[in-house]
């Protein structure tokens, strides 16, 4: 008796407090942030499966790519056709984006025929499906005064929420290739009508339309969320996640297919007896857990059997129970949105018409199992959204984020706190992030013509681009026009003093063997830095103490006597730095621009050449100006034995450790070759050779770009090193900058919008190529750097940044290349080898830091010198510890 007490106080109770009574009866259904947590990370792994090719059969997330690598950016237009197909009836329409002044609702105008498929269809074969969608486009196009004869772009919205469709629509998602079959009936229907020009661009559902349309508005949207009769959700994923598409380079959009989230068991821990009930009853039992759980095809049957079950229990209806309400479907998602926005009228209208007499307290406890079904709908779609938005913050990098989701579907615009509920449990679960809601407007026939919209802006930029940069292109005939020159300007600068090449002995008549001895100073001059050195030679090991000094460009561009009081200041401080000041040391000068040299010790400047033009050296003997300044300071003294340039200190610094190395290279600041000659060819042992200045005398104009005579134009020299300014680093970011702003001006990057910043000469430094151009830099870096100069791009203009890039430092390597294959080849010649081999010492901060150049430069002298087998040997101190070897190779001689 007291268990029947307690029961019916129990029961009493409850009758007291409708609404408690359902949350009792439905707990399972009321979810904590805690557990939509770890909702969001068990779909987030889900995720992870899908984009794996590894993993990918296993999964039940597909994760499909949709081939859309671009959302709008505004500049759209053009006028398009438009096939809506879904459902019992289809649309066809024309979209014009931006094509007429005055265009309202964002740029975008549509006109529209709404077309019936004749029910015998519904069950036919699809090719009699496409005729009549061909033969309806046919008569819309002739409707509209649409030339047949003109080409039509057209763009196919293709979703099915009924199931007339479901055994073509399962081959069209399991090809793994969004809109593959589809297209292909669509194309061979349209040729089998005849008298259509139409090119069908793109193909996409309902999820990726939504994301368009509300991305041309809002150009943060990069998520698509449709939560009507179906669910499912798109994304903007990095292309180098996604496995089953090509390359890694921008991004795609994916579709993540997630209504079958949970058909692994991902979710049996969070699966009601309700939820088993529907499945078991649906079409496909087993399948689409997920949606079976949000959407609008299901959330009325969920209300509907646990108001059935509550009234078979006795807590509803005093346990009367009518046939209507046994009867599966006689409560829609509509009519849960109506019991929960006009309240308890609507609740007992509803029941009413079930054959139901609800009392008050009936009537609160079914709106409140209705609020608690949508609820649980909105925050399962919630934890999903987050899980998404999460992912897009951790492949960026970011620690919050800025986004906007495009969401349409009768869930959400109809039901009155749906949308209230979805946003206020995201930025609830993700603080950090701003994530903006936008609603779309007009339907999936926008934004299917927005998706062929982008298409075309795409691959008109991408044949503009393709051409920009093709300038840059050097095929093996182009190398060979550059290698063929340089020989003959090696030949003609042996022979004469007034060639393009300058041919300039370096009087140094020994290599180093091993013997040195002592403390050498090495004073290096070869671009914004000097250099000043003290290097130990011992028992074959080398000890190297250095300093660096900036040279101020009004030093640079000053005058000649303010230059080298400016480098006599230099070497007094690290003198001093080294406890030297009162020790008169031998020293090598490292002078790394064209010298006529009559001695060792001697040089005449024959011209600046690296943003260098102090006055008044031109001529004149740049040691003497050094050792005059040392004396205008009268703090110290130095014993200046010899007069280097950086190539042979490299060559007399990389041979000290291999005997092989006969050519020196820099690949830097500046561009610079020198080699051992043949005595019968001069008289000198070794040659310098200035190859920068190949094409001063326009021999290789087939290859210097409009953008390369923009550089020399404005560069300090016009004119003068030709060869210099399209393979140094002097001018390789300069380069890239006048290409950036012909793009830019051209409307091919950046929107179209030049700022002051992409104006400004030298603003696009040398090491922003190498940046860049990292294999493991992810294209949001690169649009780090680009905001660092003020360029505020895209993703598409990340890329676009990293393919100039990549064309201008390519051509730079591939010419190094062929220069340096005429030397090597001329060498095997003189020598009478059938095969050379012989080692390249190499300095400069582009051979060594950009993550390309070297190994373009490598290929490119494998393939245009094929009987020379070259070795690269980068020098580890660079041209200073050359410059000292030679000073003591020269003062080993004259005490000898």
């Amino acid at each position: 008796m007291l268990a029947v007490h307690l029961i019916s106080f129990f029961f009493s109770k409850l009758k007291e407090d409708p609404t408690k009574k359902v949350d009792r009866f439905l707990h399972a259904m009321r979810l904590q942030d805690e557990q939509l947590v770890d909702i969001s990370n068990r779909f987030l792994a889900e995720m992870k499966k899908g984009l794996s090719a590894e993993s990918l059969a296993a999964a039940a997330v597909k994760m499909l790519p949709t081939h859309v690598r671009s959302t709008p950016d505004g500049s759209e237009k053009g006028q398009f056709v438009a096939l809506d197909l879904g459902g019992s009836k289809f649309k066809v329409l024309r979209v014009k984006v931006r094509e007429d002044e005055g265009i309202n609702k964002g740029g975008v105008e549509m006109e529209e025929k709404t077309y019936p498929i004749p029910k015998e269809l519904h069950e036919g074969r699809a090719v009699e499906l496409f005729d009549h969608v061909s033969e309806s486009l046919k008569d819309f196009l002739l409707e509209k005064n649409m030339s047949p004869e003109k080409k039509h772009p057209l763009a196919f919205t293709f979703s099915f929420p009924c199931d007339m469709f479901i055994a073509l629509v399962y081959r069209f998602c399991s090809a793994g290739i969004v809109g593959k079959d589809v297209v292909q009936f669509l194309r061979q229907a349209i040729d089998r009508t005849g008298d259509m020009d139409v090119d069908v661009l793109a193909v996409v559902n309902d999820t990726v339309a939504t994301m368009m349309t509300c991305g041309f508005d809002d150009q943060c949207c990069e998520v698509g969320l449709i939560i009507g009769t179906g669910t499912n959700a798109c994304y903007m994923e990095e292309l180098r996640h996604i496995d089953m598409v090509q390359g890694d380079e921008g991004r795609m959009c994916v579709n993540t297919e997630w209504g079958a989230f949970g058909d692994d068991g991902a979710l049996h821990d969070f699966i009601t007896d309700f939820d088993r009930d529907v499945d078991a009853a649906s079409l496909n039992p087993g399948k689409q857990t997920f949606e079976k759980m949000v959407s609008g095809m299901y959330l009325g049957e969920l209300v509907r059997l646990v108001v059935l079950k509550m009234a078979k229990l006795g807590l509803l209806f005093d346990g009367h129970v009518s046939d209507a309400l046994r009867t599966k479907g006689k409560i829609t998602t509509a009519d849960v949105a109506a019991m929960e926005e006009n309240g308890l009228k609507n609740t007992k209208e509803i029941l009413t018409h079930l054959h139901l007499t609800p009392s008050p307290d009936d009537c609160v406890a079914v709106q409140h199992v209705s609020t608690i079904v949508s609820f649980r709908s909105s925050n399962l779609v919630a934890a999903g959204l987050v899980a998404i938005l999460t992912r897009i913050r951790q492949n960026r990098n970011l620690r919050g984020l800025r986004i906007t989701v495009g969401v349409d579907g009768t869930v959400y615009k109809t039901h009155p706190q749906y949308p209230k509920r979805l946003h206020k449990v995201v930025r609830r679960l993700l603080p950090d992030c701003h994530v903006r809601f936008v609603l779309s407007e007009c339907g999936s026939s926008k934004g299917a013509a927005l998706v062929a919209a982008v298409a075309q802006r795409l691959t008109s930029q991408r044949r503009k681009v393709d051409e920009a940069l093709s300038l840059f292109t050097l095929n093996e005939e182009k190398l060979q026009l550059v290698k063929s020159r340089m020989r003959e300007g090696l030949e003609a600068g042996l022979k004469s003093k007034g060639c393009t090449i300058k041919m300039l002995p370096s009087f140094v008549y020994h290599t180093p063997d091993g013997t040195e001895r002592g403390k050498y100073l090495a004073l290096d001059l070869g671009g914004t830095n000097f250099r000043a050195m003290l290097v130990r030679f011992k028992r074959q090991k080398t000890r190297l103490y250095h300093k660096i000094y900036t040279i101020p460009l009004e030093i640079m561009q000053g005058t000649g006597e303010e230059l080298f009081d400016h480098l006599a200041q230099c070497v007094c401080d690290f003198l001093d730095y080294m406890g030297l000041k009162n020790v008169r040391l031998p020293a090598g000068f490292t002078f790394s621009f064209p010298c006529q040299q009559s001695d060792i010790d001697t040089g005449t400047l024959v011209s600046w050449t690296k943003g260098f033009k102090a006055t008044d050296c031109e001529g004149e003997d740049v040691v003497s100006m050094l050792r005059e300044a040392i004396k205008r300071r009268n703090e110290f003294d130095l014993d200046i034995v010899a007069l280097v340039n950086d190539t042979v200190g490299t060559m007399m610094s990389c041979a000290y450790e291999d005997p092989k190395c006969e050519v020196g290279m820099i690949a830097g600041t500046g561009s610079n070759l020198c080699y051992m000659e043949e005595l019968r060819n001069i008289e000198k042992l070794e040659q310098s050779n200035k190859w920068g200045g190949l094409g001063n005398d326009r021999c290789l104009e087939d290859i210097i770009t409009l953008y390369d005579v923009e550089v020399d134009i404005h560069s300090v020299n016009p004119g003068k090193q030709r060869f210099e300014k399209l393979t140094s680093g002097m001018y390789l970011g300069e380069i890239v900058r006048q290409v950036l702003l012909d793009l830019t001006r051209r409307g091919l990057l950046f929107k179209g919008h030049v700022t002051e910043t992409l104006k400004t000469p030298g603003i696009f430094e040398t090491k922003y190529l190498s940046q860049i151009e990292s294999d493991h830099l992810a294209l949001l870096q690169v649009r780090s750097i680009l905001q660092q100069l003020g360029l505020h791009g895209t993703c598409d203009d990340s890329i676009i940044v990293k393919e100039v890039c990549g064309a201008v430092s390519r051509r730079a390597a591939q010419m190094c290349g062929a220069g340096m294959a005429a030397v090597v080849d001329k060498i095997r010649e003189d020598r009478g080898l059938e095969r050379l081999s012989i080692t390249v010492g190499v300095d400069g901060a582009l051979y060594k830091l950009h993550p390309h150049f070297s190994q373009v430069l490598k290929e490119t002298v494998g393939v245009m010198a094929p009987q020379c087998d070259v070795t690269f040997m980068p020098s580890e101190e660079g041209s200073g510890k050359g410059a000292a070897l030679i000073a003591a190779v020269v003062r080993q001689k004259h005490q000898m």
